[in-house]
């Protein structure tokens, strides 16, 4: 006679009454693939008829694949996990600012929730807090970038089922007022820097839109005098780590070759000639690792806020003082624009990511372009009713 199978399928368990009141059924969730053994685990409700809902749950999970057993892992826990294991490949600046939106804004409010117990309201309630504190959208954003792929890698990994970042409402992100130099200042600033120890880096930037971080990174073997052109394919980065100074890769390892002005070539031939004097100077104590093109007298790596110090100093004098380093990578696009290069060439000059993005970013140069246009039309259909 055959014998019986009594093995439980499965999901399934008997349903009991404990002692305390509360409601307990013992499941048979599979086999561990090591043991061969049968995993077993408990689950309790306040009342029966929540404790056999629940057990449904479970076993329409464990049909379709979705289950994933209890865990007492924290979102603080998965987070530091996550940084340490889950981040090969990414570029150093950014897993230190991974870190310091993790350090700063995440774990303090949700490290002690547990992950599996996250749900897209807590987040939600995550996002609108820092809002209220006065943090910008794009802040708010950035963090939510952080969460999303943390929790999305906790979903790969099958510590939860589902992101509850997955469908926030986030705040819209303000454009920033984007301070220029007009032709006036232009003049005035050219003539301020004038023999100043910074000139050549002021003036290069202001005529080829390079971002501070890539000026100070530039180095002569990506610099072809002879052809007139400049490759953008590193930067000089500090580290928010330990503070350190290292050469990284272009933001979004977007690599570029500008052809700036004649004049701009000028001024690094000039630079090449005040190096070569500094290093003979210097002697034995000349160092220039990197062969960078902008350095100190001994053939260091500049500061990145001793340079923008000095920058200061120069608009304040001039009577400019809200114009910021940047505004130089600002007034470079401005007057490229203003002087007919297209878009195109423009936003690859700059090296954003399309040229829809650099005329958003400058739409109210493209609104005064688009008078010209008019009024050179004008003009046009002036000339030919005369013919």
């Amino acid at each position: 006679m055959p014998r019986k199978n009594s093995r439980a399928a499965n999901g399934t368990g008997t349903i009991r009454e404990r002692s305390d009141g509360r409601w307990e059924c013992r499941v048979t969730l599979g086999r561990d693939p090591g043991t061969g053994k049968q995993k077993r685990k408990s689950f309790y409700a306040p009342t029966q008829a929540e404790l056999v809902k629940l057990m449904k749950q479970v076993q329409a999970d464990l049909d379709n694949g979705n289950y994933v057993e209890p865990s007492k892992l924290t979102v603080a826990a998965w987070m530091d996990i996550w940084l340490a294991e889950y981040l090969g490949g990414v570029k150093e600046s950014t897993q230190a600012s991974y870190q310091g939106h993790t350090k700063n804004h995440i774990k303090p409010n949700l490290g002690a929730v547990l992950l599996q117990k996250l749900t897209p309201h807590a987040v939600q309630k995550f996002y609108n807090l820092l809002t209220k504190a006065g943090k910008s959208g794009k802040t708010v954003r950035n963090i939510h970038g952080v969460l999303h792929q943390a929790l999305d890698e906790a979903v790969k990994q099958d510590y939860i089922k589902k992101n509850p970042a997955a469908k926030p409402t986030l705040p819209r992100i303000i454009k920033p007022d984007i301070k220029i130099m007009d032709d006036n200042i232009v003049a005035t600033f050219l003539k301020a820097i004038n023999g100043h120890k910074f000139e050549a880096i002021f003036f290069i930037d202001l005529f080829s839109g390079l971002r501070q971080a890539e000026m100070l990174g530039l180095c002569w073997e990506c610099i072809d005098l002879k052809a007139g052109t400049i490759l953008i394919d590193r930067q000089l980065v500090k580290s928010k780590l330990d503070g350190r100074y290292f050469i990284d890769t272009t933001k979004h390892d977007r690599i570029r070759k500008i052809k700036p002005a004649d004049i701009v070539m000028d001024k690094l031939r000039v630079r090449k000639a005040q190096q070569a004097a500094d290093q003979l100077r210097a002697g034995a104590a000349w160092s220039n690792e990197w062969g960078l093109v902008f350095t100190d007298e001994l053939g260091g790596h500049l500061v990145h806020q001793t340079v923008s110090k000095n920058y200061k100093s120069i608009v304040v004098s001039i009577g400019a003082p809200d114009l910021k380093f940047h505004s130089l990578r600002h007034s470079y696009a401005v007057i490229s624009l203003m002087s007919g290069d297209d878009p195109k060439t423009v936003q690859e000059n700059l090296g954003h990511h399309a040229a829809a993005f650099t005329l958003d970013v400058y739409g109210h140069v493209t609104e005064k372009m688009k008078e010209n246009s008019a009024q050179r039309m004008q003009e046009y259909i002036k000339s030919i009713s005369k013919a």
